[in-house]
């Protein structure tokens, strides 16, 4: 699917850009790999670990429309990476993530309509399934964005949908790299923010192979949910630093106690398959209106009213010994 392809990454610099691609070189033989970033230090970077002729590196920030239109001539796929993340950060600048993750959405959109790109996907959060904080709002206005572009395009070839997914082990302010960080500069105990807290859990090659696996999948409008494991933050904890106390610090502003992917008002809309759920559009497109099979032939079942699948509920928990593995631990 991608041999002799052109594919950018918006924000292509991150943890996930980098394992993309890293796994398309691997994979497939792609004739063009843009990586759209704002950061010169980091393409540089990046330039001495991928020194294959295939690569491009586009300076450019997602909230620049032009540049987007300039950045996506001749390419086939896009993988829409580039966002502000973090919960704290957002609630106290509340206009700078509206500008990338929402603006900066419909940019990316845009582009993609207007050089006839043929599939985008764009990257989502758990946090942006029933939203409590403004980071949250962002990625699911940026959703809704995603699926409706698939009407905007209209008699255009270019087709979208999102990829949903939980916390990225190890990824860049993730709390797997503080505890690392404080355990080995000596730490007497490791801050817990709720000893009830859950979160769900997935590597960062599982996310990549998801959506590697999501543009075979997709026909466009759907946002696709991975079933992964869960984990209990003290559980976390333990797996880490075995005997070290852990100290409860309350949660942070925007903060949820469990996380959720798929809500029950979204039930009715939610198809099951074998390894992950498709959340349907609730506006329909003339040309799709089933989701019960999809572009690769896999067949799934309508969820049962009132479903919900969140990290506290969820039917797998990681015991510590697979919290060990999963984390790459000694």
């Amino acid at each position: 699917m991608f041999n002799d392809r052109s594919i950018l990454v918006t924000g292509g610099t991150g943890s996930f850009g980098k394992k993309f691609i890293r796994t398309l070189i691997e994979r497939h033989r792609p004739r063009r790999i843009v990586v759209l970033s704002r950061d010169e230090l980091k393409q540089y970077e990046m330039q001495q670990d991928f020194p294959e002729s295939c690569m491009r590196f586009f300076l450019g920030d997602v909230r620049d429309r032009e540049r987007m239109v300039q950045a996506m001539r001749g390419v086939d796929f896009v993988v829409h990476a580039a966002a502000l993340k973090q919960v704290p950060a957002a609630e106290y600048n509340p206009g700078e993530f509206i500008r990338t993750n929402v603006n900066g959405a419909e940019n990316v959109i845009h582009a993609a309509i207007e050089n006839g790109v043929k599939k985008v996907i764009a990257l989502s959060t758990d946090k942006a399934a029933s939203p409590i904080n403004l980071y949250g709002a962002t990625k699911l206005l940026s959703d809704k964005l995603f699926v409706a572009a698939n009407n905007i395009a209209g008699n255009h070839p270019t087709r979208f949908a999102v990829v949903r997914y939980g916390n990225v082990v190890g990824s860049r302010g993730s709390v797997v790299p503080l505890f690392r960080k404080m355990i080995a500069e000596g730490a007497k105990e490791l801050p817990i923010t709720d000893d009830q807290m859950t979160r769900f859990w997935i590597t960062l090659q599982h996310g990549v192979d998801f959506v590697l696996k999501g543009f075979e999948r997709m026909y466009g409008g759907e946002i696709f949910v991975p079933k992964i494991p869960s984990v209990k933050i003290v559980d976390l904890a333990c797996a880490m630093a075995p005997g070290l106390p852990q100290k409860v610090i309350g949660i942070r502003p925007g903060e949820k106690l469990h996380e959720l992917m798929i809500s029950r008002d979204d039930s009715p809309n939610t198809i099951e398959f074998a390894d992950h759920f498709v959340i349907c559009p609730a506006i329909r497109f003339i040309e799709k209106s089933n989701y019960s099979s999809d572009a690769a032939g896999e067949k799934g079942k309508p969820a049962p009213l009132g479903f919900k699948y969140s990290s506290d509920l969820n039917p797998h928990f990681l015991n510590l010994d697979e919290i060990i593995e999963i984390n790459g631990e000694p």
